[in-house]
């Protein structure tokens, strides 16, 4: 597994290190690569392991600056670039660039089928308004707001718990 992104807290340090354990013990035979998904498959095609690899990255940008409209790590992140960028390093998938686009985008799930490396898709009346990748556990990772950076946090937390949400599996 290639590493891209870099850890910018001692919290982002041990929460990278936990999932890399983890994931590592979810194969024990060695497995031949998926191929990258085009940007033209059908929705939902993601592999486990790419799935894996798009929630490890995304834990690794956690604590990269906020900045409206960006899209790389040296540029900082709004939550859409960040979702983009993480797609197309680590699994080769053009992301929509709004969040308009990314609540139409992939396959809609329901909450029980939850995964690694899915999207959490925000809305208000009926807008979407932020997104995020989930990483397991109820957390998921995003950029949140001016003045901000990159961070992990949970569906269940008073605010995020009170948004109307969609699963999306692009």
């Amino acid at each position: 597994m290639r590493w891209v992104g870099r850890v910018r807290s001692p919290i982002g340090t041990a929460l990278v290190a936990g999932v890399l354990v983890v994931l590592t013990g979810c194969s024990s035979v060695p497995q031949a690569s998926a191929p990258p998904v085009a940007a033209s498959q059908p929705a939902g095609r993601l592999t486990l392991e790419q799935a894996n690899d798009v929630t490890v990255m995304a834990i690794g940008l956690v604590g990269t600056p906020y900045r409206y409209g960006g899209n790389t790590p040296a540029s900082g992140f709004d939550c859409s670039g960040l979702i983009g960028y993480v797609y197309k390093q680590r699994a080769s998938v053009v992301a929509p660039r709004s969040t308009a686009g990314l609540i139409d985008w992939g396959a809609s799930i329901p909450a029980p089928s939850l995964r690694t490396g899915d999207l959490v898709v925000f809305a208000q009346n009926g807008r979407a308004t932020h997104a995020g990748i989930y990483v397991g556990e109820g957390r998921f990772v995003h950029a949140p707001s001016t003045g901000g950076t990159v961070r992990l946090d949970s569906l269940k937390s008073t605010y995020w718990a009170k948004q109307q949400v969609s699963y999306r599996r692009p």
